[in-house]
């Protein structure tokens, strides 16, 4: 395009410089739109595989194909759309279906399929031309395959015999070149071309023809194409010779023209031809015939071989021929015969409706969206020619939105307004083209556009402030009430949730107490209420709704806490004690209305569940003592005798009026007398008998099940730990070791007992007196170990002594060397009952004795197992049974250690390992002794007494008891 602008010399008038400025703005806007309205052009040949590349339309728009993936690319509109189809991941143009260009265009040329392709981000529109080019797949053919003609031998040389054409629907070179006739001995042919560009073959008379010679002539007229390879079609011609008819018709003019409206209805005459032919008879009689028709052609027109009347006999669309060109042949009866063509223009008729179609639609559209926002894009197009194709497009009135002519053919649908979804959630946009053609056409198409939601309405609650009432000693997750808020948006704008403001109720969050449904909204208990508690309270409900963001509003709950009669009547006075008696005195002398006592009780319920009434169920001497109904007051309703019990028990009911009722019972002794020493005497054994029978089963039954537990225990303790200390020492006596192992301090417990790795304290509750029920706690003199002594010197010494050898660094686990200072008396020495051994080991010199056997090891576990079991057996009423061996300060350190003693089965000796050890171990053994007899004289100083063994402690265990 070629634009020229004139410049003018800027002055410094500013009428000037406006003029320049919209010279230039409309020198831009004229580039734009022809930036527009260009095409991009292929050329593909026709009858292509589906598939076939057409072109790159994304190279040549100056992209790859990921940006037309991303701007949904896409073909939006065009005449033949199925044919082309848009490969969006490659950005390439490919065949969509077999294209047969006769069958597309027939005849016109070129024969090109036009479409536009729209991209929507950002939004383009482009057209593209494909042009098909022809392939020489058809051959020339004719209408029929052989013919008849009679000519008489009279013609002249040069007579035109015949005229006819073949139809080749191939266009260019592919198309009918030529024709060729076999023989020419008497005829030959001429090539003509039409108007059109059609060829068409003349044949006339090159020899004069002799009947008597041959009357029948044999002819083959061959049509040619110029294609590659080349095709062809061939008419059979049968010549009969007739006799001589000098005269040819002939037609009144060279050319007839006609017009003829398009859908004009069937036998319309269109024109009529007439040719005169000056013979007589026969030869001068002339019917008419179509030539050079095709096949469509035939179908739209009728010829009269009488009168030579062409009319219509078929559909005329001038959308599809605008003009028809016929060849008619004039013959006489005699054979002579002349051609002539019919040249028929049709006139266009307004008869097609506007075609509106949907390019482009985005639905839904937000309610937010600006105005000028593009909602749709339509084509608009009517086949029609010159002002029957002219059409104006408009929108249905009173609704938001505008329709732009934005290119030849095509409108935008853009915003104009602001839009509600919550007033109109759809809107129905009905587009109207009209043509301007007489009469006027018009088509309509109707969209549907709907608007999607914006957060923008916050959920609201029915009321601000609710009141709810519950009752309280409610079940947990019982319903309380519901709360429910409306949401004008839709879908998850709309969609409410409920939350639970946190707030703080009795120190305790109210989430604790109460939750909410968070879709739902139902309020429901967490725990049961308590009237005397919580009588009323507030919380803050929060609707909140799923936009983004969310939008939320608040409500406030009341909720009342109703009070049930879930409380007794608790009585004041008297006080009931269980250890002690109170009465009240009565003198002898007593009125009737004498005032003995007052019963006080309260109900921590309300209103009418906190009524109280008081009734006498029980007494005495009924006929002594009333109760008043409302205050509770005792007197009495006649004069005291001497007669009266000293001992009076009333039994008063203190009810409330709840429903159900709930009550309390008070007893209230009384004692009729003058003076405390005669009351006395009387309440002596008032609180020992009842409170003895009550109490003394149960403390038994607890003291032996707590025994019990305790035996069970260390039972199990025991039998564990010697249990893996003879696993642990299997080990090494399999190394055929002649001592049993030294084991390190470390694995001593905190006494270097060897019974247990931790000191265990034991506290019990015992009682001064076995019919008494108060408890005296003992505990142990320290509370790091247990002391058996009293007195706790004994046992601080020999701790302080070991403490010592625990002081003492950890060794390897080597075996220790034995000690020389060893020696064993004639009553240590291993055998049974002290019997005497071999010499070797009376001299310290022999090997140590074997290590246990597992039967010694079990006899050793159950005698300290006996020695437990029966001390339980010897229950004493001063100690709760136990005795001084077990007593509060007992522990499992009775049990013999494995690791620093050597205990010989059969023998009352016990060897141990430190020499220290062994004589602290003699002198807590005449201390002993010494407190044992403080009476007696001090006895001869004896030899000191090895260790004991379990089973030589289990024999002084049962003479201690006897």
């Amino acid at each position: 395009m070629w634009i020229s602008m004139r410049w003018f010399d800027v002055t410094a008038s500013a009428r000037n410089e406006r003029c320049i400025k919209r010279q230039v703005q409309a020198f831009i806007l004229v580039c734009l739109f022809q930036m527009m309205l260009g095409q991009i052009r292929y050329s593909i040949q026709e009858e292509m595989r589906k598939g076939s590349f057409v072109g790159n339309v994304a190279e040549d728009l100056g992209m790859n194909a990921k940006q037309m993936k991303s701007g949904g690319a896409r073909i939006v509109s065009g005449d033949s759309s199925e044919y082309i189809r848009l490969d969006v991941d490659k950005g390439t143009l490919v065949v969509g279906e077999r294209i047969d260009r006769e069958q597309l265009c027939g005849q016109t040329s070129p024969c090109s399929l036009s479409f536009e392709m729209i991209m929507m981000n950002p939004m383009q529109l482009h057209s593209i031309l494909v042009e098909i080019l022809d392939v020489n797949d058809n051959a020339p053919f004719f209408n029929e395959k052989e013919i008849k003609l009679d000519i008489s031998e009279s013609a002249l040389p040069g007579t035109q015999i015949l005229q006819e054409s073949a139809t080749d629907p191939d266009v260019g070179i592919n198309a009918l070149q030529g024709y060729t006739l076999h023989p020419t001995d008497n005829f030959n042919i001429k090539i003509q071309t039409g108007p059109d560009g059609s060829k068409y073959v003349e044949m006339y008379l090159y020899a004069p023809l002799d009947r008597e010679k041959n009357d029948n002539l044999p002819l083959t007229l061959t049509a040619v194409d110029g294609g590659e390879p080349q095709r062809s079609g061939a008419l059979k011609i049968q010549i009969s010779v007739l006799d001589a008819n000098d005269n040819v018709p002939v037609f009144t003019q060279p050319n007839f023209k006609a017009t003829v409206t398009e859908n004009a209805p069937k036998g319309t005459l269109v024109t009529t031809i007439r040719a005169t032919d000056r013979d007589e008879g026969l030869y001068g009689q002339v019917t008419y015939y179509f030539t050079r028709m095709s096949n469509n052609f035939a179908e739209l027109f009728a010829l009269h071989e009488n009168t030579g009347d062409i009319t219509v006999s078929g559909p005329i669309d001038y959308e599809k021929n605008k003009h028809y060109e016929l060849g008619v042949q004039a013959k006489d009866q005699g054979g002579q015969s002349a051609s002539t063509k019919v040249i028929i223009d049709v006139i266009d008729v307004n008869d097609n409706v506007p075609l509106i179609t949907l390019t482009s639609f985005s639905s839904p559209v937000s309610e937010d969206a600006v105005s000028g926002t593009t909602v749709a894009i339509i084509n608009v197009k009517d086949i029609d020619s010159d002002k029957n194709g002219k059409v104006d497009c408009s929108i249905n009135t009173k609704i938001p939105f505008a329709i732009q002519s934005s290119l030849k053919s095509y409108y935008t649908l853009v915003t104009d307004g602001v839009l509600d979804r919550e007033r109109n959630v759809e809107y129905n946009i009905t587009f109207t083209a009209v043509d301007e053609g007489t009469p006027p056409l018009s088509a309509s198409k109707t969209i549907t556009l709907r608007i999607s939601d914006v957060n923008d309405n916050a959920p609201v609650f029915e009321l601000s402030l609710y009141t709810a009432n519950v009752m309280e000693n409610n079940s947990p997750g019982v319903s309380v009430f519901s709360v429910r808020a409306q949401d004008l948006d839709w879908g998850q704008n709309a969609r409410v949730s409920y939350l639970l403001i946190e707030s703080q109720l009795n120190g305790n969050p109210i989430s604790s107490y109460i939750s909410v449904n968070a879709e739902t909204g139902v309020i429901q208990a967490v725990r049961s209420f308590d009237y005397e508690q919580t009588k009323s309270f507030q919380m803050y409900i929060k609707a909140q709704d799923g936009g983004s963001p969310s939008l939320s509003s608040n409500a406030t709950v009341k909720i009342s806490i109703h009070d049930q009669n879930d409380n007794a009547p608790q009585v004041l006075y008297p006080v009931q004690t269980s250890s002690s008696l109170v009465a009240e005195m009565v003198p002898r002398s007593a009125d009737v209305g004498y005032l003995v006592t007052k019963v006080v009780a309260v109900d921590v319920d309300s209103g009418q569940n906190a009524w109280l009434s008081y009734k006498l169920q029980k007494a005495t001497d009924r006929a002594l003592f009333e109760v008043g109904l409302q205050n509770g007051e005792i007197r009495t309703i006649r004069q005291v005798n001497d007669k009266d019990a000293v001992k009076q028990r009333l039994t008063v009911v203190v009810e409330d009026n709840g429903q159900p009722a709930r009550s309390a019972t008070v007893n209230v002794n009384v004692a009729v007398a003058d003076s405390f020493p005669e009351v006395l005497s009387e309440f002596t054994d008032f609180t020992h008998d009842k409170e003895y029978n009550d109490n003394l089963t149960f403390y038994l039954v607890l003291a032996l099940a707590v025994v019990s537990f305790l035996f069970i225990t260390c039972l199990v303790v025991i039998i564990s730990v010697k249990i893996y200390r003879w696993r642990q020492s299997r080990v090494l006596y399999h190394s055929n070791l002649p001592v049993i192992p030294y084991y390190p301090p470390r694995y001593a417990d905190t006494l270097g007992t060897g019974t247990l790795q931790h000191v265990y304290n034991y506290e019990v509750c015992r009682t001064t007196d076995s019919r008494k029920s108060d408890c005296q706690f003992a505990r142990p003199c320290s509370q790091n170990v247990q002391i058996m002594d009293p007195s706790c010197t004994g046992t601080m010494q020999r701790m302080q002594n070991e403490q010592n050898i625990l002081d003492e660094p950890d060794t390897p686990l080597e075996q220790k060397p034995p000690n020389a200072d060893w020696r064993f008396t004639q009553g240590q020495r291993p055998g049974p009952s002290g019997a005497g051994g071999p010499p070797e080991m009376a001299m310290g010199t022999g090997p140590w004795p074997n290590p246990p056997t597992e039967a010694e090891q079990l006899q050793a576990l159950m005698a300290a197992a006996n020695e437990v079991s029966e001390a339980t057996a010897t229950l004493g009423p001063g100690t709760m049974g136990l005795s001084t061996r077990y007593s509060p300060q007992f522990t499992l350190q009775h049990v013999p250690d494995y690791r620093q003693n050597v205990y010989i089965p059969g023998s009352t000796a016990t060897l141990t390992s430190n020499p220290q050890q062994q004589q602290q171990q003699q002198m807590a053994a005449q201390h002993q002794a010494l407190q044992a007899q403080p009476s007696e004289a001090a006895p001869q100083p004896e030899p000191p007494k090895a260790a004991q063994t379990p089973a030589s402690k289990k024999k002084s265990t049962k003479k201690e008891k006897k």
